[in-house]
């Protein structure tokens, strides 16, 4: 992405745009300023530390696009949240993991920082998928394989729920990408890799228990993950989820009596 730094500021005000988008950003009179003030930005949800907000728009040529937009407020942390996001969201492409298109990142003097991701037309979150019809074995294998692969190139998520998985139904096997890079990381070393691995795991896991998707559907899904990644057999791998699902019940809990609007969806 190009680094565009703006006359008269320290070099950590910055804004980075790929080259691709640099025409729409223009167009749309967006910066690191007016991302924060544009009229046609909807907030779709407001939590203490960020916004999530949509921009829809049509452009030249009746081009009709939408775009995600987080605008995080300012932190103590060394990088910002969007800094933070960008360098996931890096850590996915490097590792061909399929996920959305970057269109820009930046921050404000002030600590204020953006990301700006393209809309993944066509795709749907997995959990709304499901909430509607689909049934969990259209997803499974491919959910599980991503899922997979993502330990298997040494990363983790922090945040494996089933609705950062977006599903593009279709044939055997439908296409699916891994959205939501704020918090991926490499893992750490031998000792307690294994430990983020089950949180990623009970995560997913978690998700599902208030969908519609038997005990038998959700203990194929981690058979086909300990397969792909050649492990034993999952009654270990399952123990140790099930304890960590139990904590995070009750993290979740106490999340949503703290913050009742955090689990707002998506207009989609």
């Amino acid at each position: 992405m190009n680094k565009r730094v703006r006359h008269g500021q320290e070099p950590h005000a910055t804004t980075y745009v790929a080259p691709e988008w640099q025409p729409v950003m223009r167009e749309l009179g967006l910066d690191a300023e007016t991302v924060f003030t544009h009229p046609g930005i909807r907030t779709w949800r407001t939590l203490g530390d960020r916004e999530n907000c949509t921009l829809d728009a049509t452009l030249t040529g009746d081009r009709k696009i939408r775009l995600h937009v987080k605008r995080y407020q300012p932190t103590t942390r060394a990088t910002t949240p969007a800094e933070d996001e960008s360098a996931g969201h890096q850590l996915l492409l490097a590792s061909a993991i399929p996920t959305a298109t970057l269109v820009a990142w930046g921050s404000l003097q002030d600590g204020r920082s953006f990301v700006i991701f393209e809309d993944l037309a066509g795709y749907t979150p997995a959990d709304k998928l499901l909430e509607t019809g689909t049934d969990f074995s259209v997803m499974k294998r491919a959910t599980a394989d991503l899922a997979a692969r993502l330990h298997q190139v040494g990363l983790h998520h922090r945040d494996l729920y089933l609705c950062h998985f977006l599903v593009k139904p279709g044939g055997d096997q439908p296409d699916v990408r891994l959205i939501d890079s704020a918090r991926v990381r490499r893992l750490p070393g031998f000792i307690t890799r294994g430990r983020w691995i089950v949180k990623d795991l009970a995560q997913f896991w978690y998700s599902t228990l208030k969908l519609p998707i038997t005990e038998a559907q959700r203990t194929a899904w981690l058979l086909r993950y300990c397969q792909q990644r050649q492990l034993p057999g999952p009654a270990l791998m399952r123990q140790k989820i099930d304890r960590k699902v139990g904590r995070i019940a009750k993290h979740d809990a106490r999340l949503n009596r703290l913050q009742p609007g955090r689990n707002v969806s998506i207009p989609w």
